[in-house]
């Protein structure tokens, strides 16, 4: 539901608007980078349910362990019987992977992470020769393939537990974050490096999981958003021309985390300071040319190239793909509709439509406190307006490859009741723009 935003930030993420060159875009720590090429589906035949479903495709027998809440809310894993092959899906790569992505998404939890892990080693660790994943390369060897599990799972565990015992001695996220340190068996294998995901933000990460945002300070409990306490801190120290004479003195120190987030202040509270945006945009630069984590580049990277050239409008992956939009339950569908609405443009409008679907079913839907909420298998008497099309019309519509009106003139679609009532609802829906700003206010 995050979508667009999810999508404008992955684009720093995986350096998509960066240049390739050794001082741009060298990779996104799991892979190269993504497309920008159309996002797409094949629906699945046979569907997995449960750990130990066996399977026969082409003639070898497949085993399934399912790995749901790990690197993804639907994961799983599976070992290939003849060839004692396992497939790791993506809960055991070349890398520390994200228990937070950067680009926004729920945090994933460790610790059941690291128990799939285990359970793996159980199920087949006597008898795996050869374990792969997504994005990765192989490893061989039955010693090698278990120490690989052992050292992948002991990693998740380990940013679990001890981030939960260092929540227990009063400690904060960043203070967690910043004093971490894995013990040097498992820091110094390098499948548990932080090429993509890192120490730092996936036990900060591991932190809101368990506590949330707020750290119990209430100093922190209702802070002034960006602008305003930027403009304040700026005041405070001196004005801006003050702020970045001291924070080009730390620059030059190497103090380059410091200088970006301090001069942050001055840019929100000056955007149109370039003078500021530019020695942010250094530090950034220093911050990326440092990072061992292809994302954390790149953010880095990406936010000092918006510092010096504005928003740039590049090619990006399209995720509303026909086959995707096909594949949306219509319950679904309409949980995105709410998430458009605009509750300011809808104000106090009470607005009620069934919505049927013909052999796809019945919906009904009520505009009500600024909410729409939606009910399948239902339908109302005292509606505004009813609504009769296919699931293939609606898909055309959302995919803007029609109109409504269009479908109506066309009879793929026919409204009874009150028209009107129907545009106001849509008229309510906002559009998002996949371009804004990140490091500018």
């Amino acid at each position: 539901m995050a979508g667009t935003a999810m999508s404008r930030r992955a684009s720093y993420m995986y350096g998509n608007l960066l240049k390739p060159d050794p001082k741009g875009q060298v990779g996104a720590g799991l892979g190269t980078t993504t497309s920008a090429g159309t996002v797409t589906l094949i629906a699945p035949t046979n569907i997995i349910k449960e750990t130990g479903q066996k399977e026969k495709i082409d003639g070898l027998t497949y085993e399934f362990l399912m790995a749901p809440g790990s690197e993804a809310p639907s994961e799983m894993m599976w070992f290939v019987e003849e060839k004692k092959a396992m497939e790791a899906a993506e809960d055991a790569t070349h890398t520390l992977h994200n228990t937070y992505s950067l680009r926004g998404a729920k945090i994933r939890e460790p610790l059941p992470w690291s128990k799939y892990l285990n359970q793996a080693l159980v199920m087949w660790g006597d008898k795996v020769e050869v374990i792969f994943a997504q994005h990765h390369w192989p490893t061989w060897g039955n010693d090698k393939v278990v120490a690989f599990l052992k050292s992948q799972r002991d990693l998740y565990r380990f940013i679990n537990d001890q981030t939960l015992r260092m929540v227990n001695k009063g400690m904060t996220m960043r203070e967690i974050a910043e004093a971490f340190k894995m013990p040097d068996s498992l820091a110094n294998v390098w499948a548990n490096r932080g090429y993509y995901g890192s120490v730092y933000h996936d036990v900060a990460a591991t932190y809101v999981l368990y506590l949330g945002w707020f750290d119990g300070n209430p100093a922190t409990l209702h802070e002034l958003p960006p602008v305003e306490a930027s403009k304040k801190y700026v005041e405070f120290m001196g004005g801006g021309a003050e702020v970045i004479k001291k924070a080009k003195a730390a620059y030059d120190k190497g103090e380059y985390r410091w200088v970006a987030q301090v001069v942050h202040h001055v840019v929100f509270a000056d955007p149109n300071n370039q003078d500021a945006k530019n020695l942010e945009a250094d530090a950034l630069e220093q911050l990326g040319y440092q990072a061992e984590s292809g994302p954390w580049r790149n953010f880095y990277l990406t936010g000092a190239q918006e510092l010096r050239k504005g928003v740039a409008e590049l090619p990006t992956p399209n995720t509303a793909s026909p086959d995707t939009v096909r594949a949306m339950s219509m319950d679904l569908f309409f949980d995105y509709l709410g998430v458009r609405l605009n509750n300011e443009k809808a104000g106090n409008a009470h607005v009620k439509l069934n919505f049927d679907f013909g052999q796809d079913g019945n919906y009904f839907v009520e505009l009500e406190n600024g909410v729409l909420n939606h009910t399948a298998n239902m339908k109302a008497d005292d509606v505004d307006a009813t609504i009769s099309l296919s699931r293939d019309t609606m898909n055309n519509i959302f995919l803007q490859q029609t109109t409504l009106d269009d479908a109506v003139a066309s009879g793929a679609a026919k409204i009874s009741g009150d028209k009107a009532k129907l545009h106001d609802v849509v008229s309510y829906l906002d559009r998002f723009d996949f371009w804004f700003n990140i490091v500018t206010p």
